[in-house]
This record gives structure tokens, C-alpha cells and sequence, in this order.
């Protein structure tokens, strides 16, 4: 099978590979669309310990596709079957995983990360991830590259179900890349009365305004403070999201925030540049709540392949082009760029 392997800083090869051998408790699927991730752009730029060109990795842990075969041991799923994989797997024993938090297990895997991913032609799916439910059979309807962006939506949910987001809320999203659109997506469907986008990159929150025109964009650094001030009479954000891994965007978060405000940090900081300085006053004085979200649970995935599916939230025009996995590095300088949104990479 053809496969996208990250063997060392700045280096993806397109290679011939032996497709999968699966066990009695494994399930192989046959990739069908896959989705470069902030994740896939760092391992890119930095590298990744332990992966060189001797010990390669498949990358890719946004994707769906069709079950190809099952182990004798497998029950639930059968070849034919459209799936989507969500990507995180735990011991399955923990407190952490029994209380349905596997993604959180301090022995988690991950697809496309500690283990081979979806930048293939076929996936193995370990036997801890199928027992976990890990596979989730498609809705009735769903295409497979709405069904891959299930995987960073799933994300911005679990956000969203951490801070709250409120009917009449003001919300003020920093970054308006994949991600930070989908949490304007996210904060309109959960009744928010004004949501606001703010980057340095004009075009991409235009973008973001094209998918949908209730998205208002404010511009982005010294300016921002005034501009919210201004569209919010003095109010300032109910909530306010950095999605951007940028330490001065979450150092700024705290002044845009109103009283009895929330502050989402989402998305890490590089290595060695996540320690940011902050006025503990505005937390103590304007009464905020600051949270931090990472990855997703299965129950969020799940939901979220729902809401797709349903058109409660349409991921379709978060797809802005397509190519085969030859074209995997050209993906991430675009994701790297800020050029377009998501690129499907399919098969």
C-alpha cells in the first residue's frame, strides 16, 4: 500500500509499504479521506523523538473510511462497514478510562501519533482501541471527509462542554483558522448572540464570515482591546477562545474578558514557551473562570459525528480542496501557511 511516513525533522516520504497484518482482535480499514492536523505540522517542522528514517511513522489521526477485514475475534463491525476512527485509546482499566475519560489515560495511544495513522491506504486498529469502541459506524448519509472532521470538531466540543457557552453569550474567538471557526460554529449553535473572530489574516476571516455571515471579525494585537470595547458598548466577551498557540494571545485573553467572564485556553504553547505572565487581578476582580481542554472523549466523538451528520453544524465548507496522498507535505506548508482550511486528502 501507498503511505505518508514522517522519518525525521522536515521529512515525509511517499513510500510503498506491506499493508497491515491484523490479529483475531484487530480490524483493518481501508482509508477513504484523512486530514492534516496542527499536530502533523509540528512533527513536520520539529521532528518527533524516537522517528527516524530506521523507524518510521505513519501520521494522520483525522480520517474514516470502510472496514476492509475483521479479526475472528471482532464482533460489532464487518467488512463494508463506513466508519470513523477516533484516535485516542487507554489502558481500559484506569479510573481515567472506566469513567469514560480514555483519551486522558496516562498509558493513552494515539493513531497517526504513537502508532501508525491514516496517511495510507489502510489503517490496522489495535485491539484496545476496537474494544474501547473507537470505531464508530457512519450516519446514514455522511460523506467520509465530513465524517474525518468529526476528530478536531469533537475537540472544540469538548471545549465547549467544559466552559459553557450560553444562549445571549458574547463570544470572542482569537485565530481564525479550522479550528477557531468551528468554535464560532459551535458558540452559534449553542445560542450565542454575538460572536467575534479575530487574526492577523484578513482572508481567513473572511473565510470564516463566507461560511457563516453571523461571524463578525474584529482585527487583531493592540487594536483588538478597543475594537471589542467599541462593538460591545464596554461589555467586553462572556467567553473569550485563544485558538492559536500563541503565548500573547492567552496573556491578552484576560483583558478582553467581561465580569463574571470565561477565558478558554485551547490548544498548547510550543516547548519551553508555555509559561506566559498574567494580572491575577483581572481574575480575582472581574470574578473570570479559565479553563483548558484537550483532545476529546469517545461520548464527544460520537456526538459530534451526529451533529455533522445532522447539518447542526456543516463542516462541509471547512473543505476548501483535495488530493491524493502524494501531496500530504504540500498539505501541511498550506496548513503551516494559513492558506485555504482543510485540505482532504483522499483515496
Amino acid at each position: 500500500m501507498k503511505a505518508a511516513m514522517l522519518t525525521g525533522k522536515e521529512s515525509i516520504v511517499i513510500k510503498d509499504v506491506p499493508t497491515p497484518v491484523i490479529g483475531d482482535h484487530e480490524v483493518l480499514v481501508k482509508v477513504k479521506s484523512a486530514f492534516v492536523c496542527g499536530t502533523d505540522v509540528r512533527f513536520y517542522l520539529n521532528g518527533k523523538q524516537g522517528i527516524d528514517a530506521e523507524n518510521p511513522r505513519i501520521l494522520g489521526h483525522e480520517f474514516a473510511g470502510v472496514i476492509e477485514r475483521v479479526g475472528k475475534g471482532v464482533k460489532g463491525y464487518a467488512p463494508g462497514m463506513s466508519v470513523a476512527i477516533a484516535p485516542n485509546y487507554g489502558c481500559g482499566i484506569c479510573d481515567l478510562c472506566t469513567s469514560g475519560h480514555s483519551e486522558m489515560c496516562k498509558e493513552s495511544e494515539a493513531l497517526g501519533v504513537s502508532v501508525d495513522g491514516g496517511f495510507a491506504e489502510f489503517v490496522r486498529i489495535p485491539e484496545a482501541a476496537v474494544r474501547q469502541g473507537n470505531i464508530s459506524i457512519l450516519p446514514e448519509g455522511l460523506s467520509f471527509s465530513e465524517a474525518a472532521l468529526a476528530e478536531p470538531l469533537s475537540c472544540v466540543y469538548n471545549a465547549y462542554e467544559k466552559i459553557g457557552i450560553y444562549p445571549g453569550d458574547t463570544v470572542l474567538v482569537i485565530g481564525s483558522g479550522p479550528i477557531g471557526i468551528m468554535h464560532c460554529l459551535v458558540a452559534l449553535m449553542a445560542g450565542a448572540s454575538k460572536v467575534f473572530i479575530s487574526d492577523i489574516s484578513d482572508e481567513r476571516m473572511e473565510l470564516a464570515r463566507s461560511i457563516d455571515s453571523r461571524i463578525d471579525k474584529l482585527p487583531a494585537g493592540d487594536n483588538l482591546l478597543p475594537a471589542l470595547q467599541e462593538a460591545t458598548k464596554g461589555k467586553l466577551a462572556d467567553l473569550v477562545i485563544t485558538a492559536a498557540s500563541v503565548g500573547a494571545i492567552q496573556e491578552q485573553a484576560f483583558s478582553l474578558a467581561g465580569q463574571n467572564g470565561r477565558i478558554m485556553f485551547f490548544g498548547g504553547l510550543p516547548s519551553g514557551k508555555s509559561v506566559v505572565s498574567l494580572d491575577t487581578n483581572e481574575i480575582h476582580y472581574k470574578q473570570l473562570l479559565v479553563g483548558g481542554t484537550t483532545r476529546q472523549s469517545l461520548r464527544q466523538y460520537r456526538k459530534c459525528l451526529e451533529l455533522i451528520a445532522s447539518k447542526a453544524i456543516d463542516v462541509r465548507p471547512i473543505i476548501t480542496a483535495e488530493s491524493s496522498v502524494d501531496d500530504v507535505v504540500q498539505a501541511v506548508m498550506e496548513a503551516r501557511s494559513g492558506k485555504g482550511l482543510k485540505r482532504a486528502i483522499v483515496f
